[in-house]
C-alpha cells in the first residue's frame, strides 16, 4: 500500500450590613421596547420588534416563574405551590399520607396549570433524601434511587409533609407574607413562604433559565444557623469569619471535599466556583491476608451505576465511529486498570444506601495504588459546580456571594417577624376589646337582658346605652348566657391580664430593635436544636488525581517522522537513516534518537505546541500511523517543527520575525490532543528550528548574511508567548536560523556564488567581529553567503 498518499502536513515554510426591616419590593417590569413601539398591538409590530417583545416575555417568565429560586424562602414557584397545597390539605407530618395523584391534581387545578408530570417530578425531588439535604416531603413508596431509577407512577405513591417543612409553613397564616391571585383569579397563593431559616442554603437549588443558571449547593443546618446568627450580631463579619462556622457545603450523600481552602473561600465570596469531591472508602480485611475496598460515600450527583459503567468503558473500550480499533491511550488505560482491579460490583441495599465493592488483582498491592487509578479514571473523584444565582429582595436575578445571600434572608426574616408581630398585636387588641365588652355586659347583665328582650333594635340600643362599640355589641348578642356566669368573669379577668401583658411585649418588639433581634436569635437557636444534625461531608484538602498513566520502561528508541505525517519508532539507537523506507513520494522529516519516557513535541505553523508520548507510538518496520490520529491539528495549520529530548532540557525557540525565548521542553507538553498555545506569531512569520541550549552564548543569522553572537543571559526565559527581539533586522529581512554553540565556533550552512552549497565555519577574529549584545545587527559574513541554517562544528 505504498502508493497511498497523505496530505502534506509540513509544507514549505512561508456584602454590606443586613437590610432594614421593609416589606419585599415588587419585582421590576420587563425591559421596555423603544418609544412608539411599546403601545402598538402585536399584529401591528415589525417582525423584529414582535420577536423581541415575545422573547423578553418568555425570558422573564422562565427566570422568575420557573428556573430560579427566591433568596427569601429558597423555593421555585412550583415547589412553593406544592408545599402550600399540601399545607392546605392538612398533610402534616403526623397526618395520614394521601395519594400523590391527589396532591398533583390539586396543585395543577388551583395553582399550577402546567401539566401533571412537571408537578410530580418536582414533588419527587422534594422527597428524595439523596437529592435534598433536608427533604420537605415524606414519600411513601418508590420515589426513585440515586442510580437514576425513576419514581413509581403517582397513582402508586403517597406523600405528606416532613417535620422540617414547618420551617417554611408554620407562620403562613400569621400575616407574614403577601397573597396574590392564582392564574385565573379564582384562588390565592402566597408570593413567598415565611422561611424561618435560609432554605436556599440548606437544600440548595439547581436550574437553567434564559441566559443564566443556578447551582446552589446544600449546607448543614446548624452551620447555616450559626452563620446567620453571626451576621445578625455582627453585620460587618468577613467571609473568613462566616466560614469559621460554615466551612463549606454539606451534601446529603457525604463524601469528601478535597479542594483547597482558598478555592471554597473564593466561591463563597464571588458566588461562583467549582469544588473537587472524592468518594470515601475503607479497606475490609478478608481471610488469609486478602482484602477489598468498600466505597460507602460518593461525590454529590454520582451513583454506583455510573462508576461501574465508567469502569466497564475503560476495561472494555469500543472503537469510535469510523475507527477500526481503539486508540493507544485507551489501550494504555485498559492495561493500567486491569492490572490493579479484578472485580467491581454494587452491593447497595436498604441497609447500606451505597456499598461499592472493589476487589484488587492481587493482595500484595497497596490499596492506595488501586484507588489512585480508579480516582483518575472514574467519577469517584469529580467536580461540583457552585453558582449562587437567585432572585433577590429587589426582585431581580443575580449572582450573589454567601454573605449577600445571608444578609438578604436576614432582612426578609426581620420583615417577616415584624409582620407577624403586627398581625398578632391586631388579634390581641381585638380580643382585649371584645373581653372588655363582656366585662361591661357581666356588670350590667340584668339591664342588658332587659334591653335585648324589649327592643326591636337591641344592637343600636346597647351601643347607645352602655357605650359599646359595634364589635362589642355584636359579640354580646351572640354569646350564650352561661358565658356571663361568675366563673366566666374570673376567666375573662385572667385572659385580659395575660393579653395585656402580651400586648406590652408585642409593642416592645415593634419599638425596640434589640428586643426583636434577641427574639430572632432565640428562634434560630431553637430551630437549630430541633432540626439540626451532624455534618456528613468531610472537608479535607488533598491533591487531585486528574490522571494516572501506565508505567513506561525506559528504553532507547529512534523516532521516525515523515514529511507526509507518518510516525513510528524503531528499537535502539545507531540506526542508519539510509536504511529507512517510506511510502511512495514520502521522505524523512525527523529521525531522532530518544527514550521511551520522552515526549515527541510538534510545533505547527501557527505557533501551537502538541505532544505525544513516545511510548504510545507504534514500533516495528511498518509505515506507522498518521500523526493526525494522535493530535488534533488546528484548522489551516501544518507541522512546522518536530523534536524530542529530555523534558527538562532547555531549548532556544525563535521565529523568522526575530523574536524568541528560552524554555524547558516540559512547557510544551500537554494532555490535550488539541495542544496548547506556545509561540505568538505575526502574519507570514515562520517557526525556526529549535536549538538546545548548552553554553553561555547564542548565535543568530539573518537572510542577508549577517551573524550575531550574543550572551545567553540576555535572552529571556519564559513558558510561552512572543518573546524578545533576537537580532536587529533590515526592512523585509528575516531571521533564518539560531543555535547555541558549546564552543567559540559557529558553522553557517548556505549558498555561495552561483548558488553553490557551502559550509562556513566562523571562529576566532571573524566570530569576534560578530560578537555583540542582543537585538544588535551583528557582523557581515565573509566570504558572502546566503545562509539557510546554523549548526555547531
Amino acid at each position: 500500500m505504498h502508493n497511498e498518499q497523505e496530505p502534506d502536513l509540513f509544507g514549505d515554510e512561508d456584602v454590606a450590613a443586613p437590610p432594614q426591616v421593609t416589606a419585599p419590593v415588587a419585582p421590576p417590569p420587563p425591559p421596555e421596547l423603544p418609544p412608539g413601539l411599546a403601545e402598538l398591538p402585536d399584529d401591528h409590530l415589525p417582525i423584529a420588534a414582535f420577536a423581541e417583545r415575545a422573547y423578553l416575555a418568555y425570558a422573564m417568565s422562565v427566570v422568575r416563574g420557573r428556573a430560579l429560586p427566591q433568596v427569601e424562602d429558597g423555593m421555585k414557584p412550583v415547589q412553593r405551590r406544592i408545599l402550600y397545597t399540601m399545607h392546605r390539605m392538612r398533610l402534616a407530618p403526623l397526618a395520614k399520607p394521601v395519594k400523590s395523584a391527589r396532591v398533583v391534581g390539586d396543585v395543577m387545578g388551583k395553582l399550577h396549570p402546567h401539566g401533571d408530570s412537571s408537578i410530580y417530578d418536582a414533588s419527587v425531588r422534594l422527597a428524595q433524601d439523596f437529592s435534598l439535604r433536608y427533604p420537605l416531603i415524606d414519600g411513601q413508596g418508590n420515589f426513585g434511587s440515586r442510580d437514576g431509577d425513576g419514581a413509581a407512577a403517582m397513582r402508586y405513591t403517597e406523600m405528606r409533609l416532613t417535620p422540617i417543612a414547618e420551617l417554611l409553613l408554620s407562620e403562613i397564616e400569621m400575616g407574614t407574607v403577601d397573597f396574590v391571585p392564582n392564574y385565573d383569579g379564582g384562588d390565592e397563593e402566597p408570593r413567598l413562604l415565611p422561611a424561618r431559616l435560609p432554605m436556599l442554603l440548606l437544600n440548595g437549588s439547581s436550574g437553567i433559565a434564559v441566559g443564566m443558571a443556578t447551582e446552589c449547593q446544600p449546607h448543614n443546618l446548624r452551620e447555616v444557623a450559626a452563620a446567620a446568627q453571626m451576621l445578625i450580631k455582627k453585620p460587618a463579619a468577613t467571609i473568613d469569619e462566616i466560614r469559621s462556622v460554615m466551612p463549606g457545603p454539606d451534601f446529603p450523600g457525604g463524601g469528601q471535599i478535597i479542594s483547597p481552602d482558598s478555592t471554597i473561600r473564593d466561591a463563597y465570596e464571588s458566588g461562583r466556583g467549582s469544588i473537587r469531591m472524592r468518594a470515601r472508602w475503607r479497606v475490609e480485611q478478608l481471610a488469609r491476608g486478602a482484602w477489598r475496598i468498600i466505597v460507602d460515600e460518593l461525590p454529590h450527583g454520582v451513583s454506583t451505576a455510573k462508576v461501574l459503567s465508567e469502569i466497564e468503558a475503560v476495561t472494555n473500550p469500543q472503537p469510535k465511529a469510523g475507527k477500526k480499533e481503539i486508540s493507544q491511550d485507551e489501550k494504555n488505560n485498559k492495561a493500567l486498570l486491569l492490572g490493579v482491579l479484578d472485580a467491581a460490583r454494587d452491593e447497595s441495599s436498604d441497609k447500606a444506601a451505597v456499598r461499592l465493592v472493589l476487589e484488587p488483582k492481587t493482595r500484595t498491592q497497596e490499596p492506595d495504588e488501586l484507588m489512585r487509578v480508579l480516582l483518575a479514571h472514574t467519577s469517584l473523584e469529580a467536580s461540583v459546580p457552585m453558582n449562587f444565582t437567585a432572585i433577590g429582595l429587589d426582585g431581580r436575578p443575580g449572582q450573589k456571594g454567601i454573605k449577600a445571600l445571608l444578609c438578604e434572608w436576614i432582612g426578609f426574616r426581620f420583615a417577616t417577624v415584624e409582620r407577624r408581630t403586627r398581625h398578632r398585636l391586631g388579634q390581641v387588641e381585638r380580643r382585649i376589646h371584645i373581653l372588655e365588652g363582656r366585662q361591661i355586659a357581666w356588670l350590667h347583665i340584668d339591664e342588658i337582658i332587659k334591653v335585648i328582650r324589649g327592643s326591636d333594635e337591641p344592637k343600636a340600643e346597647l351601643i347607645a346605652k352602655f357605650g359599646l362599640s359595634e364589635l362589642q355589641a355584636e359579640d354580646i348578642l351572640e354569646i350564650r348566657l352561661r358565658q356571663l356566669a361568675k366563673l366566666e368573669y374570673i376567666a375573662i379577668e385572667k385572659e385580659l391580664t395575660n393579653l395585656r401583658e402580651e400586648r406590652t411585649g408585642l409593642i416592645e418588639l415593634l419599638e425596640n430593635r434589640n428586643a426583636m433581634t434577641k427574639l430572632i436569635l432565640k428562634e434560630i437557636t431553637e430551630d437549630a436544636k430541633k432540626y439540626g444534625d451532624d455534618r456528613r461531608t468531610l472537608i479535607e484538602a488533598a491533591a487531585s488525581v486528574s490522571n494516572i498513566e501506565a508505567p513506561v520502561l525506559d528504553e532507547p528508541v529512534t523516532v521516525i517522522l515523515s514529511k507526509n505525517g507518518w510516525v513510528r519508532t524503531r528499537q535502539g539507537h545507531g540506526i542508519d537513516p539510509q536504511t529507512l523506507t517510506y511510502k511512495s513520494g514520502d521522505s524523512a522529516f525527523l529521525v531522532a534518537e530518544a527514550r521511551t519516557t520522552w515526549p515527541l513535541l510538534l510545533l505547527d505553523s501557527m505557533g501551537r505546541a502538541y505532544s505525544v508520548r513516545i511510548a504510545d507510538l507504534p514500533g516495528g518496520r511498518g509505515d506507522g500511523v498518521p500523526i493526525t490520529s494522535l493530535i488534533e491539528l488546528q484548522s489551516g495549520a501544518r507541522i512546522a517543527q518536530a523534536l524530542t529530548d529530555d523534558p527538562i532540557a532547555e531549548y532556544f525557540f525563535a521565529n523568522s520575525g526575530s523574536y524568541g525565548f528560552i524554555t524547558k521542553l516540559e512547557e510544551l507538553v500537554s494532555r490535550q490532543r488539541a495542544g496548547k498555545a506556545f509561540m505568538t506569531l505575526e502574519d507570514k512569520e515562520t517557526v525556526l528550528v529549535p536549538t538546545r541550549v548548552f553554553g553561555e552564548w547564542l548565535a543568530a543569522v539573518s537572510g542577508n548574511g549577517r551573524l550575531l553572537y550574543f550572551p545567553r543571559a540576555e535572552m529571556k526565559v519564559m513558558a510561552r508567548g512572543r518573546g524578545m527581539v533576537v537580532m536587529g533586522l533590515d526592512e523585509k529581512e528575516e531571521l533564518v536560523a539560531v543555535c547555541c554553540p558549546p564552543t567559540d565556533a559557529v558553522k553557517v550552512i548556505g549558498a555561495g556564488r552561483g548558488g553553490k552549497e557551502i559550509e562556513l565555519v566562523v571562529k576566532g577574529v571573524a566570530l569576534e567581529a560578530c560578537r555583540g549584545k542582543r537585538a544588535r545587527k551583528g557582523g557581515t559574513l565573509a566570504p558572502k553567503v546566503k545562509p539557510v541554517g546554523l549548526v555547531t562544528p
